[in-house]
């Protein structure tokens, strides 16, 4: 081994450089450079195969999220209190946005960056390798981040819908009402000298209450009059 030394040349004020032997590499010297530059060169390959394994893994843990229809609550979000629909629909898009940029950043570290590099900006084989390793595990981080992020977020979500207030407003009656034209049955929309305006699976109908031989409440119409 050799040490490079500098002296600086006071009159003229220039370095100058020379060289002296240093100490002799010892075995453990030599087994540490070897060892060194075997994991430099598979740095890049033990990033990527993280890589595909963590985006693998995290993309089953967000289609069990949505096979298993977490993301159901209540049949309609329009049935939570206006605040809370306005905060799940906030929150599924803030985790949208999260699990695009994560799935974005563990393929870019699963497969690298879509680029072409000038020949005269062409790093060593080494040197090039180890930069990308550096961004790939970069990447890779965020990625992990950004996609349990998005997890925590889709749970935030379903809790909102399960466990939100409902909409405050007015339960409408049905009612069955039976008339010499036949069976009407809908809920109550409007009542007015005499007359009951109905909304049924067909719109909304009109029926004279003097006329009708019968009126009843039910919790459901039934399928042949609809509601």
């Amino acid at each position: 081994m050799w040490r490079i030394l500098d002296t600086e040349d006071l009159t003229v004020g220039a370095m100058n450089y020379h060289l002296e032997p240093g100490r002799h590499a010892t075995d453990t010297d030599l087994r540490t450079a070897r060892e060194r530059d075997r994991l430099l060169a598979a740095e890049l390959s033990r990033v990527r195969e993280a890589a595909t394994a963590w985006r693998n893994g995290l993309g089953v843990l967000l289609l069990s999220l949505v096979g298993f229809s977490l993301i159901k609550g209540r049949a309609d979000i329009d049935l939570l209190a206006r605040s809370w629909a306005v905060w799940v629909g906030i929150l599924l898009l803030v985790a949208l946005i999260a699990g695009a940029s994560g799935a974005l950043l563990l393929i870019r570290a699963a497969n690298g960056r879509p680029s072409v590099v000038p020949v005269r900006g062409l790093l060593p084989r080494g040197a090039a390798d180890h930069i990308e390793a550096l961004a790939a595990a970069s990447a890779l981080r965020r990625g992990i981040v950004l996609t349990l992020c998005c997890a925590a977020l889709l749970v935030a979500a379903v809790g909102g819908t399960w466990y939100g207030p409902g909409r405050n407003e007015p339960i409408l009656p049905i009612l069955q009402i039976t008339t010499p034209n036949g069976t009407v049955c809908g809920s109550v929309v409007d009542v007015s000298h005499g007359r009951l305006t109905l909304r049924t699976a067909a719109g909304e109908v009109t029926a004279d209450l003097g006329a009708a031989s019968a009126v009843q409440a039910v919790a459901n119409c039934p399928p042949s009059s609809g509601a």
